[in-house]
């Protein structure tokens, strides 16, 4: 019986983790401008020049920028990605994608600060949102702190996708996107391991402590089925349902699950859940 290879997964020094915290300061302060930002009539690319502003402002350098899945096809135009309404995720800036009151845009922002990644997305409101809207993005956030609670040494990575799911399900018609997940973090945007959204308790890869993943559920208002424009990049829900993603790099820890992208509207939150402090 073969088995199959344990991945080469990259583990970080408490020093490390620290600078790894400062990359993820830089993201949540370019999340705390978008959102800031957000409203009526702005484009999707005003609200990625407000992003890579921050982002060079402390001296970093945007991850997404130019990135290249596979090195021979065309890298990533913006410094965020910006999905609206029915695009779940990787939704390229544009001048002609205006905001209209009403809609919701996930913004996933990521950062590069002396060669360490920070990585975390966030769907934002614009304006007046529909119940059903609000509703869809607290199931989402919550399932993200969920799987985030998972991260401590000696769980596995199907305790997170678990946690995730179980959750997702467990709050009704919602979708939960099984295509794309979480990942591990570091020297490089996107390392080993892959973190899925869904799993079985007690089975997959181990955790240790000083592995960095970023955890990111992805919700849906109708089935989790989702389909790839013509861009190649803007993932949309094949039913036309509204979508919310939520992402943060955390650190695994002795003491806990250390939430490196952290911003201060998720103090209260850590506190609640007795996370560590991850430095403010």
């Amino acid at each position: 019986m073969f088995r199959k290879p344990k991945p080469d997964i990259q583990i970080k020094t408490p020093e490390q983790i620290r600078r790894m915290r400062e990359a993820g300061k830089v993201v949540a302060r370019a999340l705390d401008a978008v959102r800031a930002a957000a409203a009526p009539g702005l484009s999707t690319l005003d609200l990625d020049a407000v992003a890579e502003e921050v982002i060079r402002g402390a001296g970093a350098v945007p991850s997404f920028k130019g990135y290249r899945p596979i090195p021979s096809e065309p890298g990533f135009p913006g410094s965020i990605c910006a999905s609206v309404n029915e695009e779940v995720v990787h939704g390229i800036p544009r001048a002609s994608k205006v905001l209209a009151d009403g809609d919701v845009v996930s913004v996933d922002c990521g950062a590069i600060l002396d060669g360490w990644h920070g990585d975390s997305a966030v769907t934002i409101p614009v304006g007046t949102v529909a119940e059903a809207d609000t509703a869809m993005m607290d199931v989402c956030r919550e399932a993200m702190w969920r799987g985030i609670a998972e991260l401590r040494p000696g769980r596995r990575l199907g305790d997170i996708g678990h946690a995730i799911d179980s959750y997702i399900r467990s709050q009704g018609s919602y979708g939960n996107v099984q295509e794309y997940g979480g990942h591990g973090i570091g020297t490089e945007m996107h390392m080993e391991p892959h973190v899925l959204n869904h799993g079985k308790p007690g089975k997959g890869l181990r955790l240790e402590e000083g592995m960095c993943l970023a955890i990111e559920p992805m919700a849906t208002r109708g089935t989790r089925h989702v389909a790839v424009l013509e861009d190649e990049w803007t993932v949309v829900t094949r039913d036309g349902g509204r979508a919310a993603h939520f992402e943060h790099t955390v650190a695994v820890t002795a003491e806990g699950p250390m939430v490196l992208t952290a911003r201060e509207d998720d103090r209260a939150e850590l506190e609640k859940r007795a996370f560590p402090d991850p430095g403010w």
